[in-house]
């Protein structure tokens, strides 16, 4: 990382640290308290949603704006290649001009705006940062300027909302270097031997391993390790469109499900742990096992449809230069080191004055070792940071109307809906939610924690590290990642774990 880079990261982390960490007082008119909507008891859902839009009709507002986000996640395909012809279209015009004398300030050329736009209307993790713009006009128009930031405070301040991304944007950061991907390569590679190492042989280590770690260095750390070695080991050999999506599809999925070996690391089971007393013997006994077996099972489901294609695979691995060389020497001290920070980043998941401090001595450290380093990547984390914290400010206002669905469920519409419900909303927010609902037995609890981490790879938006592989991903999709393709993907390893929570 040269100077100048170091340096805009420093400034960019500072000043998150600085809005993190203010002052504020207000408190905002909207959105309104779950507490604070008038009682409603025996009336129908529709009823008491009519109830509520009465009561607050900016309420319909919010969620129109949401569920336009979420549509748009859905066409960024399509704008992808409109921008890609745009930017064709101008270079083409680019080259006659030229051929004519044309002369351009400063011998730049200039860059097509609509192609640009176009371009970052693409980029799924910019989908729920421009939704945030009508959403805020809207907002200052019906409660005014004082209203909209005591909100964005509330979140920032009292509720400590935009602490996962800013940790999701460390994590990867650091779990993405080349002594992290070295370790967990080696440790897959010892799995790997077993199968000759051949492409199915890695496939299969890194989703029998990898989700599982999700449980104790956190998801985001998880599925970025699994998506590089995914990157190294199986994308370079350049599967079928089919194997590409249903290998995506898999990893979200299991790694979404594998953090629920322990208490202390899955978004959506830290929501709940605390306020129903689960420990981490409680989700091992509950949850764990049932999980790993699920994601035994739904890895091997896809190994037998595409064992015909890991055969070719075998053979052009042989060709193909190997990416994963995890023989290289890499100093003890900087890998301890590197762990060292790893840890403390997790361990300190809550205070994120502490992680981000330790990360700027982290990029010091890595710019003092880049000889052992990949170079760190900061502009894919931060965009994955960006899409959270949009996902967090459009999610927060969805409250009024998913906790009266989820407490009218009975077993079985509760775990479906949960996991249908988790598509449109991060799956710690489902669970959040239902922490809130005083009706529910302890079976009922398990029932909706489970339908959370089940339904966590359906979409994007569905679990938080989700974006974190679609960004190191994404180049080997052309005109983007199909959230269709994605989602009819992800079914089969969703059904699969699903039996496993709901009948083991």
């Amino acid at each position: 990382m040269n100077k100048k880079r170091f340096i805009a990261a420093f400034v960019l982390l500072f000043a998150v640290l600085s809005c993190a960490y203010g002052s504020q007082e207000a408190v905002a008119a909207y959105p309104i308290p779950l507490g604070d909507y008038p009682r409603t008891a025996g009336n129908s859902l529709w009823a008491e949603l009519w109830e509520r839009v009465k009561f607050a009709p900016f309420n319909v507002f919010a969620t129109v704006i949401f569920f336009c986000a979420i549509l748009h996640t859905f066409s960024v395909g399509f704008f992808h290649r409109l921008s890609e012809k745009l930017e064709l279209e101008h270079e083409e015009k680019l080259r006659i001009m030229l051929a004519y004398g044309a002369k351009f300030p400063k011998g730049e050329n200039p860059v097509s705006f609509p192609a640009k736009l176009c371009g970052y209307l693409g980029e799924v993790e910019a989908v729920f940062g421009i939704w945030l713009i009508p959403l805020f006009i809207g907002f200052c128009i019906c409660y005014g300027w004082r209203d909209f930031t005591a909100y964005i405070d509330n979140l920032a301040f009292e509720q400590q909302k935009f602490t996962e991304p800013m940790f999701v944007v460390v994590v990867m950061c650091i779990a993405a270097t080349k002594p992290v991907i070295n370790v967990a390569g080696k440790l897959i590679h010892m799995f790997a031997r077993l199968g000759n190492s051949t492409p199915a042989a890695w496939w299969i280590s890194i989703f029998f391993i990898g989700p599982v770690l999700g449980s104790f260095i956190t998801e985001p750390a998880a599925i970025t390790i699994c998506a590089m070695l995914l990157f190294r080991e199986f994308y370079e050999l350049k599967p079928s469109t089919s194997f590409k999506y249903a290998t995506l599809a898999l990893l979200l999925t299991t790694v979404s499900a594998g953090g629920t070996l322990t208490h202390f690391a899955a978004p959506p089971v830290l929501m709940v742990a605390k306020i129903w007393d689960w420990d981490t013997a409680f989700m091992f006994e509950h949850f764990g096992w049932k999980a790993w077996l699920g994601i035994v099972a739904s890895t091997m489901f896809y190994y037998f449809i595409f064992r015909a294609e890991f055969a070719r695979l075998k053979e052009d691995s042989k060709l193909h230069k190997r990416r994963g060389d995890y023989s290289e020497k890499i100093p003890l001290w900087v890998i301890v080191v590197h762990i060292l920070f790893l840890v403390f980043t997790v361990s300190t998941l809550h205070h994120p004055a502490l992680f981000i401090f330790a990360f700027l001595f982290f990029l010091a450290f890595a710019s003092s070792t880049r000889q052992y380093q990949y170079g760190v990547n900061v502009k894919t984390p931060i965009l994955v940071g960006f899409f959270l914290a949009g996902l967090v400010v459009h999610g927060s206002l969805q409250a009024w109307w998913i906790e009266p669905v989820l407490g009218r469920f009975s077993e079985l519409s509760l775990f479906i809906g949960a996991i249908v419900l988790t598509s449109f909303n991060d799956n710690a927010a489902i669970t959040y939610l239902a922490s809130m609902v005083p009706s529910f037995s302890e079976h009922l609890k398990y029932i909706v924690v489970a339908g959370a981490v089940t339904g966590g790879g359906l979409t994007v938006i569905a679990n938080a590290p989700n974006p974190a592989a679609l960004s190191i991903l994404k180049r080997y999709y052309k005109g983007g990642i199909s959230p269709m393709q994605l989602f009819l993907s992800a079914i089969p390893p969703t059904a699969i774990i699903a039996l496993a929570f709901y009948f083991l």
